[in-house]
């Protein structure tokens, strides 16, 4: 049992699962604790850096106050002065790649979204939620790792607040309710988490599996096809050879819709006069 009366997970899957008061402390300042004498060359800092380059190279399991001691060239227990263990470090590592650079909205995200403001210099949400959902697919190709993780609990750190207070002021002008810029948010994640996951599993298929994706798919083909003529799937065997083509943008067209989806609802608001 944490501190704060959660239970920790075993493997440090979940964020919030140690004790949050020390994650709190850490992520906020105040919470490195001094050592007197010479500077040490040891830093929290260090740490959590070390940490998030062996989980991108080799997965969150990988992850280990000893692996890290040994990365870092000190003893396991010198780690233990700077952060209580896997779980409160899962929470520092999240914070930290959370906050790495969104860029702003520009020109190239407007036309994508297809804004009618491009070029006339005003911010415009298409282009916010545009720029949200590559920075945060790009975000998880970079740490795939993320996608393993239980965030329903997120220990909240001074970068994860900065990239939603980001993401809001981006999307201000579309001018609903603060719940539903909250849902517009959770719907793109939604989304761009269930696209890199299927791209992540299909990546760690080909490395367990060691068979490509045209290999497995063509060790079924003779069996689908038999399938197909035989008249239970009327539907599927009519469908064009091109159907599941990898040349298909699922991430383009998918995004296109949700912000045509968007651009709906605002419309709607703004002729009824219920924007805020």
């Amino acid at each position: 049992m944490a501190n704060d009366g959660t239970t920790a997970a075993t493997d440090g899957t979940a964020t919030g699962s140690g004790d949050t008061a020390r994650s709190l402390e850490l992520l906020w300042g105040g919470g490195e604790r001094p050592s007197r004498g010479p500077k040490p060359g040891l830093t929290l800092d260090r740490i959590v850096t070390a940490a998030v380059a062996v989980a991108d190279a080799e997965g969150l399991s990988a992850v280990s106050m000893r692996r890290l001691s040994t990365e870092l060239g000190t003893g396991t227990m010198s780690l233990y002065r700077y952060v209580p263990g896997k779980a409160e470090l899962l929470d520092l590592m999240l914070d930290r790649v959370l906050g790495e650079p969104l860029p702003a909205p520009g020109e190239e995200a407007a036309e994508a979204a297809g804004s009618d403001t491009a070029g006339s210099g005003a911010p415009d949400w298409r282009a916010a939620v545009d720029t949200m959902a590559r920075s945060y697919l790009d975000n998880l190709r970079r740490h795939p790792w993320l996608l393993k993780i239980n965030q329903a609990r997120t220990v909240l750190g001074p970068s994860a607040l900065r990239g939603l207070e980001l993401a809001l002021g981006g999307l201000r002008g579309m001018g609903l309710r603060d719940p539903e810029l909250i849902g517009v948010i959770i719907t793109v994640n939604s989304f761009i988490e269930g696209l890199a996951r299927t791209q992540a599993d299909a990546a760690e298929a080909v490395r367990q599996t060691g068979l490509s994706d045209e290999e497995f798919w063509d060790r079924q083909r003779p069996y689908l096809e038999r399938a197909m003529l035989s008249g239970a799937y009327p539907m599927m065997a009519t469908m064009a050879e091109d159907t599941f083509s990898a040349d298909f943008d699922h991430f383009e067209f998918g995004l296109r819709r949700l912000i045509a989806g968007f651009e709906a609802l605002v419309r709607e608001r703004a002729e009824a006069g219920t924007t805020v």
